[in-house]
């Protein structure tokens, strides 16, 4: 097993599959997350809710945030090292891809949700997407569609006599 492969199969990949039904996503971007030493020690756990969180471009600064993301406090970590489980975090993007978002959630009614969170060579990345709401017949299509596939994929696999 080569080094790639150790440190994807060590690593947790996070997921929201919460955004992936509510939204339809139009576009994704993978960017870095600015962290304290405990928090990192929690993602690398698991301890990580993004299904509330949201991210926001603050268009003073053209700056990117990330709201609502509840990352649990590290239980080892002692007296004031921790840190506060739903603080605002700050995003590393570049200044085009942050002023592209800007004009994607500005222009239509669309938002900035995390999709992943997970490690690449050794760093926190968080995959967020512009996402347009889904109504609540495009929801029942989905799993419509789902389940159909499903159903193709078995009746694939089964033996003819």
């Amino acid at each position: 097993m080569t080094k790639k492969n150790e440190n994807k199969t060590l690593a947790p990949r996070i997921e929201n599959r919460k955004a992936r039904h509510d939204y339809h996503i139009l576009d994704k971007l993978e960017v870095g997350i600015i962290l304290q030493g405990s928090e990192v020690k929690s993602i690398r756990h698991s301890e990580v809710s993004l299904g509330e969180g949201f991210c926001r471009v603050e268009p003073n600064t053209m700056e990117l945030w990330l709201y609502g993301v509840n990352i649990a406090p590290y239980r080892q970590a002692m007296g004031n090292n921790g840190h506060e489980p739903t603080r605002p975090r700050k995003l590393l993007a570049h200044r085009r891809e942050i002023a592209k978002l800007f004009a994607s959630v500005s222009a239509k009614s669309t938002t900035l949700v995390p999709l992943a969170m997970y490690f690449v060579r050794g760093k926190v990345k968080l995959e967020i997407g512009v996402g347009q709401g889904k109504q609540a017949h495009d929801k029942r299509q989905d799993l419509k569609s789902r389940d159909a596939d499903r159903e193709m994929r078995r009746a694939m696999t089964r033996k003819v006599i």
